[in-house]
């Protein structure tokens, strides 16, 4: 078994654990830019720490980082910001599993990003695949407090805020590949430098933001560490674990098999949140999912 595999597996499972202490921050205690500097503040010093004794421990220093390295890793930062912002927005709309399906749309739309900014083709059978999840989709889009046409269930807030997570989703895992693979270091170690390069900028960045738009809310943050906190470190290593599948294999590749975050959110709506799924819902995300066979078979 290639280490991708594993890795991304274990991604998955990290990252639907941080959206689940997200999700309870966000509908009770914290807004949805204060659960999402929540990640941050509480990633970022065990990054950097982490990181720190390791090139003690090994007595190597910093490769030097280029301006192709922090573009990339500023793009990806500010666009997985955005990306969680609308998702933990997203958690208020709709239940739990079909905002983590509207999510992972990325996976489709990291074909079409990659081949934007990689200038990776797109086939025809991988391009009948994303039609096929478009279908999905639109059978997910369908809310009950909204009648008329499907474009009008389409544009509500819901279906937007999770198609605009996946291309920002899409877009931070393609920019971070174009990051880590600017150093010529082992898998690992790119992804720990890249790691804590985005997670600092985006603390940071955050912080700013909170301090001129939403001041309270960094005390509530600080008030709530002690479920923030693990919001922290299933981040840190959830981010740890795609940075490196994202230097082993193609972007593409990673997002498509961490479909298997659909099963764990379904897992966590039935079992953790009591919270029923229709069969309607049931159906999109079935058709998502194929949709996702499907391209993982073709590209």
């Amino acid at each position: 078994m290639e280490l991708w595999i594993p890795v991304t597996l274990a991604a998955a499972s990290f990252q639907t654990a941080r959206f689940m202490l997200q999700k309870t921050l966000s509908t009770t205690r914290l807004s949805a830019a204060g659960a999402t500097f929540a990640r941050f503040l509480y990633s970022a010093p065990f990054v950097l720490i982490a990181l720190a004794i390791y090139l003690f421990a090994t007595g190597k220093s910093l490769p030097p980082l280029g301006p192709a390295f922090w573009g990339f890793a500023a793009v990806g930062g500010l666009t997985q910001i955005l990306a969680t912002v609308f998702v933990v927005m997203l958690f208020k709309q709709r239940n739990f599993a079909v905002g983590i399906t509207f999510k992972k749309t990325e996976v489709i739309q990291t074909a079409l990003v990659g081949w934007v900014v990689l200038g990776e083709g797109v086939s025809l059978p991988a391009f009948l695949a994303i039609l096929i999840g478009l279908i999905a989709v639109l059978i997910l889009s369908k809310t009950p407090e909204i009648t008329g046409p499907w474009w009008r269930q389409l544009t509500s807030r819901g279906p937007l805020l999770g198609l605009g997570s996946g291309v920002l989703f899409a877009i931070s895992g393609v920019t971070y590949r174009g990051a880590s693979l600017q150093l010529d270091l082992a898998a690992p170690e790119r992804a720990g430098i890249t790691l804590a390069a985005v997670v600092t900028m985006q603390m940071i960045a955050m912080a700013i933001w909170l301090t001129w738009r939403e001041p309270t809310e960094i005390r509530a943050v600080w008030a709530a560490r002690r479920t923030a906190v693990w919001i922290g470190l299933t981040s840190m290593a959830g981010s740890f674990c795609w940075f490196t599948a994202f230097t082993l294999q193609n972007a593409a590749y990673v997002n498509a098999l961490g479909q298997i975050e659909m099963v764990l959110s379904l897992l966590a709506t039935v079992l953790f949140f009591r919270e029923k799924v229709s069969m309607r819902e049931l159906f999109g995300m079935a058709l998502l999912g194929l949709s996702i066979l499907v391209l993982i078979a073709v590209i």
